[in-house]
């Protein structure tokens, strides 16, 4: 049986105790203050590929610890060089940024988890750039997209980052941005 302290937590040495617990409520109280979520310390992945639905993903990599790099000719021309061999999943639309990548993607062949063709491309770019400074952050973001409304609306807010960063003056003017693949919303 749990113990409850005089707080009304349960006592985290007895049997089910945790200290993470609600607090027990007594009669006539208020009901307590609902808890925040927890922070999350690397981004929750995982997205499930239906081939009835189709599948496009926004992702977001970054350079470790935001070092502004990638926004040069040679970053942009080996990230195409990974992405084409990385075929598991298309790059569509994509914007590179000094520090971070933003890009579309939806599954190729052959089938691979989203987690691990980042990883994969991420490892090829490494070996082709082959410069020490030129590191990943370990994780990424992704988002799948529900509708062609939310592809086209955050497709709009990407191609105008460079535009917000003041990098440029106008989104089509900034040259490292492209699209490999059309991606079908179908």
């Amino acid at each position: 049986m749990n113990t409850a302290l005089p707080d009304g937590s349960l006592d985290p040495g007895s049997p089910g105790g945790s200290p993470s617990r609600i607090p027990l409520r007594r009669e006539g109280e208020a009901p307590a203050e609902p808890r925040l979520r927890p922070h999350r310390r690397q981004p929750a992945h995982g997205v499930h590929v239906q081939r009835s639905l189709p599948t496009i993903v926004f992702v977001t990599v970054c350079s470790k610890d935001r070092q502004p790099w990638l926004a040069t000719p040679e970053v942009h021309g080996s990230l195409l060089s990974a992405w084409r061999e990385a075929s598991a999943w298309q790059v569509g639309r994509y914007v590179v940024m000094p520090d971070h990548v933003h890009l579309f993607a939806a599954p190729g062949t052959p089938e691979l988890p989203l987690e691990n063709w980042v990883r994969f491309w991420k490892s090829k770019f490494t070996k082709m750039d082959q410069v020490p400074a030129h590191q990943w952050q370990t994780s990424h973001w992704d988002r799948r997209l529900r509708s062609v409304d939310s592809y086209e609306e955050k497709w709009e807010y990407v191609r105008n980052n460079p535009v917000r960063h003041a990098l440029v003056q106008h989104a089509e003017d900034w040259p490292f941005q492209g699209e490999l693949n059309v991606l079908q919303w179908y």
